[in-house]
C-alpha cells in the first residue's frame, strides 16, 4: 500500500486494523473501498480514512465541547470515548440511545447538541434520525456494511475493533487538545494508545470522569422509568396467579372432604333402614306366635 500523509505512522494504523472492513459492502460505502481480499473481506482506503479522520477532528475543534455529543453504544467504543471525554470535556452518551433524547423536551436526559458524533450508524440510527429532525450535523464512523443516510461526514473505518476505535479517539483527543491549547505539540501528549484501549477507567480525575458518564447514568434512569409499568404489571400477574393457585388448593381440599360427608349420611340411612327391618321382623315373629 502506498505511503500516505497520516495522523500517525502508517504501520500503526495497519496494526490497529483500521482498514479491515467486513464481507458486506453497501452502495454508500463503495467509494471508500480499496479492494476485496481473497477471503471476501473488503479493505478500506487508508488514504481516505486518514483524510476524513483529520477533517472530523478539525470540525469537532470548531465547536465548544458542551455543544458536541458523542454517542457510543458498543462496549469497544464507549471505553475510548470516555477517555476522550475526560481529556477534552466533550460529553459522551454510552449504551443504548433512548428515543426522545433530542426531541422530547420532558425527557430526563434531554440534549440539544449542535454537532453529533456516532460510532456505529447501525446501533445508533435513532441518534442520527433525531439529529436529522433537528438539523444537527452528524459525523459517523462507518464500516463497509453501513448506510450513510443523514450522515454529513463519513469517516471510513473499522468501527468494530477495539484497537481500531482506541486509535480513532487517540488521534481525535490529541488533535482537539492541540486546538484547545492544552498541548502545543504532539510530543506533549502524554497518553499512549494503550490508555484508550484499556476498558477500566484509571484516570486520576474522578470529577471529570463522572461528568463524562452523566449522560449514561441518566439514560439508565430513563430506561428504569420506562420499565417500571412493565414490572408492576408483571407483579400484578404473579399475585393473580398465586391467588388462583390458593383457590384451586381450597377447592381440592373441599372435594376431598365432601366424599367423607356423603359416606356418613349414607351410613346413617343404612342404620335406620336396618333398624326398621329389625322392627319389622320382630313384629312378624310376634304375629306368628299368636
Amino acid at each position: 500500500m502506498e505511503k500516505i500523509n497520516a495522523p500517525v505512522k502508517q504501520d500503526i494504523m495497519l496494526e490497529a486494523g483500521v482498514h479491515i472492513g467486513t464481507k458486506m459492502r453497501t452502495s454508500d460505502m463503495r467509494e471508500f473501498v480499496f479492494k476485496r481480499r481473497d477471503d471476501g473481506l473488503y479493505i478500506l482506503d487508508l488514504r481516505k480514512t486518514s483524510e476524513r479522520l483529520l477533517a472530523a477532528a478539525k470540525l469537532l475543534a470548531k465547536y465548544p465541547p458542551e455543544d458536541i455529543l458523542i454517542v457510543a453504544s458498543r462496549v469497544y467504543s464507549s471505553g475510548p470515548a470516555s477517555k476522550f471525554s475526560t481529556l477534552t470535556g466533550v460529553p459522551v452518551m454510552k449504551g443504548r440511545f433512548v428515543p426522545g433524547t433530542m426531541t422530547n423536551l420532558t425527557a430526563k436526559n434531554f440534549r440539544e447538541p449542535r454537532l453529533v458524533f456516532v460510532c456505529d450508524p447501525k446501533g445508533e440510527r435513532e441518534a442520527i434520525s433525531e439529529s436529522a429532525q433537528n438539523g444537527v450535523p452528524v459525523i459517523a464512523l462507518c464500516d463497509t456494511d453501513n448506510e450513510t443516510k443523514f450522515v454529513d461526514m463519513v469517516v471510513p473505518i473499522n468501527n468494530k475493533g477495539r484497537r481500531s476505535l482506541a486509535l480513532v479517539f487517540f488521534i481525535l483527543a490529541r488533535e482537539i487538545m492541540m486546538s484547545q491549547g492544552k498541548i502545543s505539540s504532539y510530543d506533549e501528549f502524554q497518553y499512549d494508545l494503550g490508555y484508550f484501549e484499556r476498558m477500566v477507567e484509571t484516570e486520576e480525575a474522578p470529577a471529570q470522569a463522572a461528568a463524562a458518564e452523566e449522560p449514561e447514568a441518566e439514560t439508565v434512569a430513563e430506561e428504569k422509568a420506562a420499565e417500571a409499568p412493565a414490572k408492576a404489571k408483571e407483579e400484578k400477574a404473579e399475585k393473580k396467579a398465586e391467588k388462583k393457585e390458593e383457590e384451586a388448593k381450597e377447592e381440592k381440599a373441599a372435594k376431598k372432604e365432601k366424599p367423607g360427608k356423603e359416606s356418613k349420611e349414607k351410613k346413617e340411612t343404612r342404620e335406620k333402614s336396618e333398624a326398621h327391618e329389625e322392627k319389622k321382623t320382630e313384629k312378624e315373629a310376634k304375629e306368628k306366635k299368636k
